[in-house]
């Protein structure tokens, strides 16, 4: 029995740096010092424009800290950007620190992303920062745990479906998500604040590329995502 599918394939572009060591806290200050060093490049690398407005779009730079390692991922034009930029990363300064990059290592590969009519497992490398201002106070007032899931579940399918858009990846008539999360709530802070994240999985009829990010603040780490 073979398996269709109306996956596209993306430019996807990981950078690591292996013998550096970072708290997963500190991927927003990766973001700050790669957009700030190269700020005459691109808004890509801050998703914000020259004259400060913000790119409303889904991030093509995403920072990230995975297992301690620090770590750039790039998907299409943000891949292409990376790439360019590979060979002029000589150090990091994370809050004054300086780490001189004595190696690094990148890979860069078309990989498929869409619907699937196979069910595939990812896990969580990072917090899912999955409620914003309007349903976060839905969520906290439900009592009923099945409530919750099935919010969450319909909360995970939008994210998945706004890479979708944001990648040029369209579903086809009939084709529909079916996602079916299994989280733990986690408190973390998020610029100076409490906020609620979750721990955990989910499975999904989709194909998706590790190391993409879902939710909000993926452009600094949070929503890292890995097939199991």
């Amino acid at each position: 029995m073979t398996t269709t599918t109306t996956t596209q394939t993306l430019q996807i572009c990981r950078i690591q740096f292996p013998e550096i060591k970072l708290q997963t806290r500190d991927a927003h200050k990766l973001r700050g010092y790669f957009g700030n060093l190269f700020k005459e490049h691109s808004p890509l690398l801050h998703n914000h424009y020259e004259d400060g407005t913000f790119r409303y779009k889904y991030p093509v730079i995403q920072y990230k800290v995975i297992d301690n390692i620090p770590m750039l991922v790039g998907i299409e034009a943000g891949s292409e950007l990376l790439t360019k930029l590979f060979l002029k990363i000589k150090e990091l300064d994370i809050d004054g620190t300086l780490y001189p990059v004595n190696s690094k290592n990148i890979a860069s590969s078309r990989e498929e992303a869409g619907y699937s009519e196979q069910l595939y497992s990812y896990t969580f490398k990072t917090l899912w920062m999955a409620l914003n201002q309007s349903n976060y106070p839905k969520y906290q007032k439900m009592q009923d745990e099945r409530a919750k899931q099935e919010m969450l579940n319909s909360i995970l399918v939008g994210h998945i479906l706004s890479f979708f858009r944001n990648s040029g990846i369209e579903l086809l008539q009939g084709e529909r998500l079916m996602a079916r999360v299994e989280v733990k709530e986690r408190k973390t802070n998020f610029k100076e604040q409490k906020m609620l994240a979750f721990t955990g999985g989910f499975i999904v009829n989709a194909r998706l590329p590790d190391g993409l990010g879902l939710g909000k603040a993926v452009s600094r780490g949070f929503g890292t995502i890995a097939r199991e």
